[in-house]
């Protein structure tokens, strides 16, 4: 592993309507409500998943932390847009108690610069797992496209919907039988076999989406990049942390790298925490 200081085509098919949502969060760790024990003096680490995946591929991670003594929060992403998303994300964050570490793994990374702008004073660092860092008016899938390297397009499974206010979209889903090599190439077979039965489909226009805030430019930012990512090019990764001046580790991961990696992950976001004051 690598530490550094800061210093192709993608087609999806269809287009989702994005969904709005509001968060209905009782006793999370750190939160008004919640029994207070020795880790309140701590940040809470929330932690905010990508598309593909849910809470459960933070599992690994959010163990190591609770065992350093902090409290965590693994976040259920609706996967249906930025400004939704981040709206979802950041009735969270505002219910629990005391200063946040925010994190985000992929499309999560867009959900949490767009979540955190205008926290600043209870967001104390973003952390960025093999995750998007847009700028305003960027968006995902325009990222990935800047940079050759993704193979995501050629694996992917777009299913269309209608609602019943007739209102139509797609969802996109990564074939099963290519979810390994695509996502999870360091992950055993038996784990990946079961993470691609039940990956979560995110909103074609999710990715389409562009970004409105970016809050990587007010709050500290680490990053941790993934050498063999597939979903996210490499240069996409380098290119993205470079410009938020964000405190860079590269890794020899696959994009699953919460699930493959989970001591790496965990150590960069304690780097983050321990920052906080």
């Amino acid at each position: 592993m690598r530490t550094t200081r800061p210093s192709r085509r993608l087609t999806l098919l269809g287009a989702a309507t994005a969904v709005g949502l509001s968060a209905t969060v009782a006793a999370l760790p750190g939160s008004a409500g919640a029994t207070p024990d020795h880790n309140q003096s701590r940040p809470t680490i929330v932690l905010e998943h990508g598309a593909f995946a849910d809470a459960g591929s933070w599992d690994g991670v959010v163990e190591r932390l609770q065992r350093a003594g902090y409290p965590v929060v693994a976040a259920a992403n609706p996967l249906r847009g930025p400004a939704n998303d981040a709206a979802y994300l950041r009735s969270v964050v505002e219910h629990v108690d005391g200063p946040v570490v925010l994190v985000g793994h992929s499309y999560g990374g867009t959900v949490i610069s767009q979540a955190a702008t205008g926290l600043e004073d209870k967001v104390k660092a973003l952390v960025y797992i093999a995750a998007f860092m847009p700028d305003k008016g960027e968006s995902s899938l325009g990222l990935t496209n800047k940079f050759p390297g993704s193979t995501l397009g050629q694996v992917i499974d777009p299913v269309s919907y209608t609602l019943p206010d007739g209102s139509q979209g797609a969802d996109v889903y990564i074939k099963p039988d290519k979810f390994r090599k695509q996502f999870a190439a360091d992950v055993p077979a038996a784990q990946a076999r079961l993470m691609a039965t039940g990956q979560r489909p995110v909103a074609a226009a999710a990715l389409e989406e562009k970004s409105t805030q970016a809050a990587w430019k007010t709050i500290p930012s680490w990053s941790l990049v993934t050498t063999q990512d597939k979903n996210i090019p490499l240069a996409a990764q380098r290119f993205m942390s470079k410009r938020a001046h964000a405190h860079t580790t590269e890794i020899n991961a696959s994009h699953a790298v919460t699930v493959s990696r989970p001591d790496a992950v965990a150590r960069i976001v304690e780097k983050a925490a321990r920052t906080v004051r």
